[in-house]
């Protein structure tokens, strides 16, 4: 990877720490496009184990708010989801995942902006738990299904939920990824070596998480994913 692949990367990580340390959404939404125009084969170890530290800190920050039921029904199908994610990379072409990453994402994009408000039960924590487990685990990106569930809660309630349920869902993808030989060691030294960006991003998300203007960054994430799901469709 060259120095300016790397600059980039190590910004776009940054910023999309600090948007979902404040918002509880948004790092896979920003990572998972700017990686696929980089380097595609970044996807999706590399989304995946960089989200466990900014994860881990997010839910020790949050960790009075966390909705123990939700989790406990959108972790349970997101791990029974998961094979099938991985099912999911094995049918996709190399050379098409970044295609896959851009769909997914826009369509992810499109249907949190266009979801209404409800009120969240067993049926929407499991449905969001299974699709998260197909497409985090194929393509990184996980976090609208459970954006759409937690999205008229507390912002605090959303963060932790989400949190804990991408943490165990993030080592069990790449549990699986890793022993079916889909997973790249470099990957994981990418993220070791991205964890500074990622360690300042978290930090200054520390700053404002509690005053931030949660319906404007979401608006903000979804714009950007709109925007970069369309050139990696575009550049694919």
């Amino acid at each position: 990877m060259s120095p300016e692949t790397l600059a980039v990367l190590a910004l776009a990580v940054a910023l999309a720490a600090f948007v979902q340390g404040s918002s509880g959404l948004g790092f896979a939404l920003i990572v998972a496009p700017v990686a696929g125009i980089l380097d595609p084969g970044l996807l999706p170890v590399f989304v995946l184990a960089s989200m466990i530290p900014l994860n881990l800190y997010v839910a020790w920050r949050e960790w009075g708010a966390l909705d123990l039921r939700g989790a406990g029904w959108i972790t349970a199908a997101r791990l029974g989801a998961t094979p099938g994610g991985l099912a999911l990379l094995w049918l996709i072409p190399h050379r098409s995942l970044g295609l896959f990453v851009g769909i997914a994402t826009v369509l992810a994009a499109v249907v949190s902006l266009a979801a209404p408000a409800f009120t969240p039960g067993r049926a929407a924590y499991v449905g969001a738990g299974a699709v998260t487990g197909l497409t985090e685990t194929a393509t990184g990106v996980g976090g609208p299904p459970l954006a759409l569930v937690y999205q008229h809660r507390p912002p605090a309630e959303l963060r932790a939920t989400v949190a804990v349920c991408f943490l165990v869902g993030e080592v069990a993808s790449l549990i699986l990824l890793f022993a079916t030989g889909r997973g790249r060691p470099q990957d994981l030294g990418w993220a070791l070596v991205l964890l500074p960006a990622i360690t300042a991003g978290a930090w200054l998300s520390r700053l404002v998480h509690h005053r931030l203007d949660a319906h404007r960054m979401r608006l903000f994430v979804l714009a950007f994913a709109l925007v970069s799901g369309l050139v990696l469709m575009l550049g694919a």
